[in-house]
């Protein structure tokens, strides 16, 4: 039975109004905004794309540091937060837009742009990876305060930056952990 039919049975709706409203619906969001929002796909993995995403992001820019001189890794994935920011806000709003959600779970270049920013000079190694992983995860789940109120921006813009500010917050405990050598590399 088709979503029209199901709909008209459920809620004794003539066709002609149930046709009405299909036709209402926002138009898809464009291939490329959908490529981007969901990370080539990753935002439809299951349970929890925005760690399936957050741990893609580790992997490729830990597969990336080999082949980007030690000197330039900072500037690298200071550049990289800002590219994939201004790439991220666009697509991100097409596709809220386009499904008519605020922040559709699917949406996860957010995840990507915060746990890059995450990262930016953190030494090579698991140790450090896997501490800013977990901690920009619990810090984008949580949302303390005022990474709450980032949300609250327009479309895209509230999308990318509530995970930019948990990006921030975990960038700056795993540099204090470096830094007072609670994580030893």
């Amino acid at each position: 039975m088709t979503e029209q039919a199901e709909f008209q049975r459920t809620t004794n709706t003539p066709s002609s109004h149930v046709e009405a409203v299909a036709n209402e619906r926002s138009p898809r969001a464009p291939l490329w905004a959908t490529l981007i929002a969901t990370f080539f796909g990753a935002g439809r993995l299951k349970p929890g794309p925005g760690t399936w995403a957050s741990v893609a992001t580790v992997a490729l820019w830990a597969a990336a540091c080999f082949f980007i001189p030690p000197a330039s890794r900072a500037w690298v994935a200071i550049l990289a937060t800002i590219a994939v920011t201004l790439l991220g806000i666009p697509a991100a709003t097409r596709v809220a837009r386009a499904t008519g959600i605020k922040d559709p779970q699917f949406v996860v270049i957010d995840e990507v742009a915060g746990q890059l920013l995450t990262l930016i000079a953190v030494p090579l190694s698991w140790k450090t990876f896997l501490a800013g992983l977990i901690l920009f995860r619990v810090f984008d789940i949580l949302k303390p305060f005022p990474i709450r109120r980032l949300e609250q921006l327009p479309e895209g813009t509230g999308i990318m930056m509530d995970d930019l500010g948990a990006g921030v917050l975990a960038l700056a405990i795993v540099h204090l952990l470096l830094y007072f050598r609670l994580l030893i590399i």
